[in-house]
């Protein structure tokens, strides 16, 4: 793994790549573990500072985006980031299934005239993190809606108007 790896998160409703927030996070992950949430917080963003720019004014937006990253990380509980913008995941590791069903929702998307933030997780940890038993599988706005199929873009639509 390269140490310029960008990971992207969430922060304040936008996707932001952080260079190194993986090596940080194997750095930090024992001995930090057990520490109070503002030491991790405090610890996360000295270290992200140094190759990543953080505005003044967002630290502490940033710092809060970090601990929830360091405890998906850790495999422990953690609040997602609510984002009134409409959030569409795709899981599965890259097969034909899992590109095909991320292109209908794109299409869908368009025909609507929808937008969204569309993230295809192709991380088997990931994945695996989201309790689905199966690829590849959709979220939106963070429920299950389905796992082991491509759905027809009529169910997408569906799915997209009851929201």
């Amino acid at each position: 793994m390269s140490q310029d790896e960008v990971t992207r998160i969430r922060i304040n409703k936008q996707s932001i790549g952080i260079i190194g927030l993986t090596r940080v996070m194997q750095e930090m992950g024992k001995e930090y573990a057990g520490r109070p949430d503002n030491e991790v917080q405090t610890e996360l963003a000295r270290r992200i500072s140094k190759r990543n720019y953080v505005p003044g004014s967002a630290k502490e937006v940033y710092s809060k985006s970090l601990l929830r990253e360091f405890n998906k990380f850790l495999g422990r509980p953690y609040e997602e980031d609510v984002s009134e913008e409409l959030e569409i995941k795709v899981l599965g590791p890259g097969c034909d299934q899992c590109d095909r069903l991320e292109k209908e929702l794109m299409e869908a998307l368009a025909e609507m005239d929808l937008s969204a933030d569309l993230e295809h997780v192709r991380d088997l940890k990931e994945i695996g993190r989201y309790g689905v038993m199966g690829t590849p599988a959709v979220i939106i706005n963070g429920k299950v809606k389905c796992v082991g199929s491509v759905p027809h873009r009529e169910k997408i639509i569906q799915w997209l108007k009851e929201l």
